[in-house]
């Protein structure tokens, strides 16, 4: 009898693991970085690479730094949603670009409309690493002092602005 009972409750506690596992969302994997200061970095800019930015330059403003890449399909899908945000409600928005070819990422910003304030490029993905990127597109918000305050992983949506980002930026103003 003992025989069976076992493999019963190890089915038992898959079931429980799994079903557990399925009511997490993947957009909210906790990151070591929030409310911790930014990583410090300076990248040539992907419009004019003989300038750099710094995110010690946009100090005392709230603003987002989102990773995108030519390559990724979600990207596209959130383009709209982030030069939205960028146009709408004057959020400023630093793009890294991820892992790219400059003149493929700058073709794509060219086809595609460019809501960034500027964008910077990260070849090797080694600011990426940095920040702790899983993957593309993830947004950062980004506080006025240089702390990461949300992290939102994938492509960023209306209800996410709307409900989240929006929200966060406004409370971060104050």
């Amino acid at each position: 009898m003992s025989r069976f009972i076992w493999p019963l409750v190890g089915f038992v506690v898959l079931v429980g693991f799994l079903g557990f596992g399925l009511t997490l969302k993947p957009s909210e994997v906790p990151s070591p970085f929030i409310n911790k200061p930014a990583p410090s970095f300076t990248l040539p800019q992907l419009a004019s690479p003989e300038d750099t930015f710094s995110p010690e330059a946009m100090k005392g403003q709230v603003w987002l730094l989102n990773v995108w890449a030519s390559w990724c399909y979600a990207c596209l899908e959130e383009h709209p949603v982030i030069t939205a945000l960028a146009k709408t409600h004057g959020v400023p928005i630093v793009g890294l670009n991820y892992k790219d070819i400059r003149g493929e990422a700058i073709s794509w910003l060219e086809r595609h409309g460019n809501g960034y304030v500027l964008s910077v490029s990260d070849t090797q993905g080694r600011v990426g690493i940095d920040y702790g990127v899983y993957g593309v597109p993830e947004t950062f918000v980004i506080d006025k002092d240089g702390f990461i305050r949300y992290k939102h992983i994938g492509a960023v949506t209306d209800s996410a602005v709307r409900d989240t980002i929006l929200p966060l930026i406004r409370e971060l103003e104050q």
